[in-house]
């Protein structure tokens, strides 16, 4: 019965997607509905993604440097496992799971009112195409403006774990910079904007095909928000293992 439903609920969120992209409405309002969005996602989220990218690098540069005390180790591979872990995962994945719980219950919530309010059923009457004109501006967006997080997590997350080495006297600036530059290769890079951009299309598709499937009343939209949260994070993390099969 519980692949039954998932199979069930994976058909009626590739219809949705469907129906979401298809009969567009006039370019105009799209436009103007998705630079909406991304100023949504994009303000709103930007001051969590700083204080978690920042926290995040500088806890990483401690434990990596108290892990690997040893002199047979040079200091510059305490600067090589910070940036390449938080290039590779915890920019995207960690900053995405944040997003998940942010965006994606937000999204749920909001589409999720409006179909208990039957404000959905009246775009429906009006001949709009409704799934399309609440979702596709929403996934747009996130697809803009997550990966843009990412980078500037990316930033903040190396430039925590170099300071915090240089306050705690870890290792030096030079020595964290020498290792940064001696691991760095350019496909971890396009690897993780790979994988934000597969987040931000799961984060924003799956919570909006929550939202837009409720019925019922308060209570509803609140369990649907709870499991747009709850399926993007599996579905990010199931995604991030997949990715890293096929193209590592």
């Amino acid at each position: 019965m519980i692949f039954l439903s998932l199979f069930n609920h994976f058909g009626r969120y590739l219809l949705f997607i469907k129906g979401a992209i298809s009969k567009p409405e006039q370019f105009r309002i799209y436009l103007r509905r998705t630079l909406d969005e991304m100023y949504v996602i994009g303000n709103g989220s930007l001051t969590i993604v700083m204080i978690i990218s920042i926290f995040t690098g500088a806890v990483t540069t401690v434990q990596t440097g108290y892990q690997l005390v040893s002199d047979w180790l040079s200091r510059t591979v305490i600067g090589a496992i910070v940036s390449d872990s938080i290039i590779l995962e915890f920019a995207p994945t960690i900053t995405s799971l944040v997003l998940a719980g942010k965006i994606g219950s937000s999204i749920a919530s909001e589409i999720g009112t409006m179909r208990v309010t039957e404000q959905i059923d009246a775009l429906d009457v009006m001949g709009i195409n409704s799934a399309g004109y609440l979702a596709l501006p929403k996934i747009i967006a996130g697809l803009i403006m997550i990966p843009c997080l990412v980078l500037i997590a990316m930033f903040l997350g190396i430039s925590g774990g170099y300071f915090a080495g240089k306050l705690t006297g870890l290792l030096t600036p030079e020595q964290f910079i020498e290792g940064a530059q001696s691991s760095f290769r350019t496909f971890t890079l396009q690897f993780s904007i790979i994988k934000s951009f597969t987040y931000a299309f799961i984060i924003t598709s799956v919570s909006a095909y929550h939202g837009y499937q409720v019925s019922g009343g308060a209570r509803e939209v609140g369990q649907a928000s709870t499991k747009a949260v709850v399926y993007s994070c599996e579905m990010i993390l199931f995604s991030d293992y997949i990715l890293a099969q096929i193209l590592l």
